[in-house]
């Protein structure tokens, strides 16, 4: 076997290929990141930061009431939720994590011993905002479901 001769062609040609798949890669993972993310987390960071002792005193309450709530999504689309507290009302929200779609707004309704939405989710992920009330007493938890 003869070994072939490295041309300043041949490396021009290599050098191009190269960088041509690193831009090309590049540009794909640009477009694939500004397509499925709105870059928005919080509106104002600074403001966030400023409450986030209040946050952070809001869910020691919340740990003291000691209720358990359980979310999740039933054949039907249609969020459910079981909670531990006596007459309690549930309320919610979901929003799509990529902001596609319009969030959906939930009620919800006693079925037997848990809560069940009256709108079904559209297929796909949802991060479910929830809030469970009882008199003045609330519980709120925020879960991703599919």
């Amino acid at each position: 076997m003869t070994a072939r001769r490295l041309t300043g062609r041949t490396m021009t040609g290599i050098f191009c290929a190269f960088f041509g798949v690193v831009v090309a890669v590049n540009m794909l993972m640009a477009t694939i990141a500004t397509r499925t993310f709105g870059g928005v987390v919080v509106e104002n960071s600074y403001v966030a930061s400023q409450r986030y002792n209040g946050w952070l005193a809001q869910s020691r309450r919340q740990d003291r009431l000691g209720w358990k709530v359980v979310p999740g999504v039933a054949a039907d689309r249609r969020v459910t939720v079981q909670v531990s507290a006596a007459d309690a009302a549930v309320s919610g929200v979901a929003k799509h994590p990529l902001g596609r779609l319009p969030d959906v707004t939930l009620r919800f309704h006693r079925s037997g011993d848990d809560f069940v939405s009256d709108a079904a989710l559209p297929a796909g992920r949802w991060h479910v905002q929830l809030t469970v009330q009882r008199g003045a007493d609330r519980y709120r938890i925020v879960e991703t479901l599919s």
